[in-house]
C-alpha cells in the first residue's frame, strides 16, 4: 500500500537538493580545495548530481561537480619536466621563467620573454638546416 505516489517524493527531494546546492559558499570550497589540494578553479564549476547519502554511520549530501583546473608545465629542450603547478600565478619571475603579475614592469618582462622564445626558435629552425 502506497502513503504517496513515488514521482512527488523524488521531485521533493530533488528540490531540496538543489536548494542546498543553490546555498554552498563557493569561496570557502575554492579556498579548501587551494588549502588540501594545492589547486585553484578556473572557470565555471559545473554542477552533475546532488543525493542523500550515509557516511560513517551518518546521513549527508554528496554533491558531485566537474571542475577545470589550470595547469602549468615546464619541460626543457630535451623534454624533462620541470615543474608542474595547478596554481594561476605560481611560476616565479625574471631570467628565463614565467612572469608574475606584479608591478609595472611586467610588459618589459613578457617582452624579454618573446624575445627569449623568438631567439630559441631561430637556433632551432638553424639546426634544422
Amino acid at each position: 500500500m502506497k502513503l504517496t505516489d513515488p514521482e512527488n517524493i523524488q521531485e521533493s527531494e530533488k528540490e531540496f537538493i538543489d536548494t542546498i546546492n543553490a546555498e554552498l559558499d563557493w569561496e570557502a570550497i575554492e579556498h579548501m580545495l587551494l588549502e588540501k589540494h594545492n589547486f585553484t578553479v578556473q572557470d565555471e564549476i559545473d554542477y552533475k548530481h546532488g543525493d542523500l547519502v550515509v557516511y560513517d554511520n551518518e546521513i549527508a549530501y554528496k554533491f558531485d561537480f566537474e571542475v577545470r583546473v589550470p595547469l602549468s608545465v615546464i619541460f626543457n629542450r630535451q623534454g624533462e619536466c620541470l615543474k608542474i603547478s595547478t596554481l594561476r600565478d605560481d611560476f616565479v619571475s625574471d631570467d628565463n621563467t614565467m612572469p608574475s603579475d606584479e608591478g609595472s614592469g611586467k610588459e618589459d618582462k613578457v617582452a624579454r620573454m618573446a624575445s627569449s622564445i623568438a631567439d630559441m626558435i631561430s637556433e632551432i629552425n638553424q639546426e634544422d638546416e
